[in-house]
């Protein structure tokens, strides 16, 4: 069985982004040590458009190779003109208003969105799926989650989308470990604890 790996940046007070789920303010906290970071240990989580202004397109997977992700997240590269954002991965958006797909690198998750992950969990694979977000997706997966990935940045939002939506039950996970960046940034890393 595979690993489901919620991997979010938040602010100190635990929001992915601003009340309407914008989180560029987060970006001027990727600095270059932070993109080392990401290269040497989750190249897989930056998005293709990225990678290939860094000149990183020929980055090997090292941890995923299926991206969960729900509507508001995708819409976000869909406002730049990108269709696909996670080309180098199989890319999942869950939507129950998108009734077609605009790329062929990209599946529809319409219903019955546990029941999918549970599906690409039981492949055979070395690597895990990576949820991109966002809170509503997360808070339906909460259960399904085996390991919290948080990248915490040095801002604090005061209101905004939480990590997880509302109506989340309680759920214990162990840290296993933190790492901190010069620029203030932690990155925590939780499994669930059963």
């Amino acid at each position: 069985m595979r690993k489901l790996t919620y991997f979010i940046a938040c602010s100190i007070d635990g929001f992915i982004g601003d009340p309407s789920g914008d989180a560029t303010s987060m970006l001027r906290f990727v600095d270059e040590e932070f993109i080392d970071f990401l290269k040497a240990e989750y190249p897989e989580t930056m998005a293709t458009h990225g990678r290939r202004a860094l000149g990183l397109d020929d980055l090997p997977n090292k941890r995923f190779d299926t991206i969960v992700q729900g509507r508001v997240s995708y819409d976000l590269a869909l406002k730049e003109g990108i269709t696909s954002p996670y080309a180098h991965l199989r890319e999942y958006v869950v939507s129950s208003t998108l009734t077609e797909s605009p790329d062929p690198n990209v599946e529809i998750i319409a219903d019955d969105l546990v029941g999918k992950v549970r599906e690409l969990k039981a492949e055979d694979s070395e690597f895990g799926v990576y949820l991109c977000g966002g809170a509503k997706v997360a808070a339906q997966l909460l259960d399904e989650v085996d390991e919290l990935v948080i990248k915490t940045y040095p801002i604090v939002y005061g209101s905004g989308m939480p990590m997880f939506g509302s109506g989340v039950a309680i759920s214990d996970f162990t840290l296993e470990s933190v790492r901190t960046f010069g620029n203030g940034v932690l990155v925590r890393t939780y499994s669930r604890k059963r």
